[in-house]
């Protein structure tokens, strides 16, 4: 017989986790073996319990979604990653895939889709929910969208936290950067895009769904 997949749930409402969880241990091919509310607990959790499986939203307070699955996937490169988010944006899905995930799903999804999404990653298949797929293939040929596509990883970190009101200042307390490398990014960034200042930049990332 087939072990269960091993699922870990990082998500930082409680009432979400206890959500999925109730709807996983229906499942008798799906075990939840971890829950973890930042990516501290997450990194820990997944290295002590070794589940086969993440789902995790790319929201998390502190450290992003995105930069605890880099860490779990540098401790760990066999480890499957759902991205599981209230975005349903074309470029978090983007990044998301680039940085390892297997799979990106919006939290509007009808719970089927999570299972099978699930049991998809878990076999090494990538799997998107059909709103982020349809989004996805409007964004490609979006003015912008190759700008944005050319940001690193650590700028596009700052551009999101930029657009959601932060200060240079409080973005390098967030990443651990000094303020002129924050600096230097958001140079790099408007550079990138075409934008000439601030409100260029806010504007274009809300026609591109950052904002």
């Amino acid at each position: 017989m087939t072990p269960p997949v091993k699922v870990m749930l990082v998500d930082d409402h409680a009432v979400v986790r206890e959500g999925y969880r109730r709807l996983l241990e229906r499942e008798p091919d799906i075990e939840v073996v971890a829950e973890a509310a930042n990516a501290a607990q997450a990194c820990e959790r997944a290295r002590a319990l070794r589940p086969d499986v993440v789902v995790m939203d790319i929201a998390l307070p502190g450290t992003s979604g995105l930069e605890t699955m880099r860490r779990m996937l540098a401790d760990r490169p066999q480890l499957r990653v759902l991205m599981f988010s209230m975005y349903d944006d074309a470029i978090f899905c983007s990044r998301a895939l680039q940085a390892g995930a297997l799979g990106y799903l919006s939290k509007a999804s009808a719970p089927e889709v999570l299972l099978e999404a699930i049991r998809a990653v878990s076999r090494g298949e990538h799997y998107m929910s059909p709103d982020v797929a349809a989004n996805m293939r409007r964004s490609a040929s979006s003015p912008g969208w190759s700008g944005l596509e050319s940001l690193t990883a650590r700028e596009f970190e700052v551009l999101r936290l930029l657009v959601q009101g932060m200060v240079v200042k409080e973005i390098g307390a967030r990443l651990g950067l000094s303020e002129k490398t924050v600096a230097n990014h958001q140079s790099a960034i408007r550079e990138k895009l075409g934008a000439r200042n601030g409100v260029q930049l806010a504007r274009l990332a809300a026609q591109l769904g950052l904002a």
